[in-house]
């Protein structure tokens, strides 16, 4: 079979998920994830609405053991990886002033974002060299353009990341950039608006609200549209994008990035 193929880790969560979907259509995909349960409903799933198979195995972001036995099983059973998506991190922000924030938790969220989209790309670098051509794609946030949050700490190092592994890479054919999703309708943003509204005494609907007032577009994001900018970076047909950071957010960043 001639069809790319690509590995997604976070596939069980909601971008994940979106990005496997979209590249079905056209890939063969390879979703990985810690939890086997939920890793195989999700995969499941996009085979149903796909009419295509979703391959699942999983692998943990800090353990780079997994990781490898994960490419090399991809690579016994299809004979190729051409696109790899870095989409595994926690949800989980670390907020709070610097006397407070608990620093072992911060390193945490960064080994595991940082640190394990190192280690995917370590493992299927030399497969990606070995044919000459690849496509990475990081999946970072927002927070890598503000100072909101000592979370996004992890999002401009994915930033940076990225730039370098694209330098490294570029000579083998192959393109890396990061994609940043700015506020997207998951389950995990409607926790977020309903825990400022208890904070506030309101409703989540006047906190969606006064978002939404603040971006360009006047809408809050969905998946597929993430997906969509993924999918793109991703195809063969934006080989001359490399090292590139991409915000993906209806215009809330207000920021000039050159």
């Amino acid at each position: 079979m001639s069809e790319p193929v690509v590995i997604v880790t976070g596939g069980s969560g909601d971008i994940g998920r979106a990005i496997a979907a979209a590249l079905a259509r056209t890939m063969r995909i390879v979703i990985t994830a810690r939890r086997a349960a939920t890793l195989e409903a999700v995969a499941l799933a996009i085979a149903a609405e796909s009419g295509r198979p979703v391959h699942s195995q999983c692998s943990d972001a800090l353990d780079q053991a997994s990781i490898d036995a994960l490419v090399g099983d991809v690579m016994a059973r299809f004979g190729r990886i051409d696109v790899l998506i870095n989409c595994a991190a926690s949800t989980s922000s670390v907020a709070g002033d610097i006397e407070q924030v608990e620093v072992d938790r911060l390193i945490a969220d960064l080994d595991t974002k940082v640190g394990g989209y190192l280690r995917y790309v370590r493992a299927v670098a030399p497969v990606m060299k070995a044919r000459g051509a690849g496509r990475i794609v990081n999946i970072g946030g927002l927070t890598g353009r503000a100072s909101e949050t000592l979370s996004g700490m992890r999002n401009v190092a994915v930033s940076h990341l990225t730039k370098v592994l694209a330098d490294q890479l570029g000579p083998h054919g192959i393109a890396v950039n990061a994609v940043h999703p700015g506020i997207v309708a998951t389950p995990h943003l409607d926790e977020v608006f309903a825990g400022q509204a208890l904070e506030r005494g309101t409703t989540a609907d006047v906190i969606e609200a006064e978002y939404v007032g603040q971006i360009p577009l006047r809408r809050i994001l969905g998946v597929e549209e993430i997906a969509g900018v993924v999918a793109l970076l991703a195809g063969p047909s934006l080989g001359a994008i490399t090292g590139q950071s991409i915000t993906a957010d209806a215009g809330y960043a207000r920021g000039v990035y050159l």
